[in-house]
């Protein structure tokens, strides 16, 4: 999983892109673990950031209340 955010990032880095939106990777009906996917999601896109000083804009669409709770705890963003 955390190769397909890498991968996605690198191309669009490549083709010049300001952002990038992903959606939650495989927590749909292939039923991988929310939080689990949230987590590789959220370390892998700060890690690919950070190690290419990239100011891309991440955003991470959500299908629930429930995802949403699990981004915005990971992210910092909970009030």
């Amino acid at each position: 999983m955390a190769s397909c955010y890498t991968n996605c990032l690198g191309l669009a880095a490549s083709e010049g892109l300001a952002s990038i939106a992903f959606c939650c990777i495989s927590t749909g009906v292939f039923g991988f673990p929310q939080r689990e996917a949230a987590q590789i999601a959220v370390r892998t896109a700060t890690e690919w950031l950070g190690s290419h000083g990239s100011e891309m804009r991440v955003v991470f669409n959500v299908f629930s209340k429930t995802d949403e709770r699990i981004y915005q705890e990971l992210l910092g963003l909970q009030s």
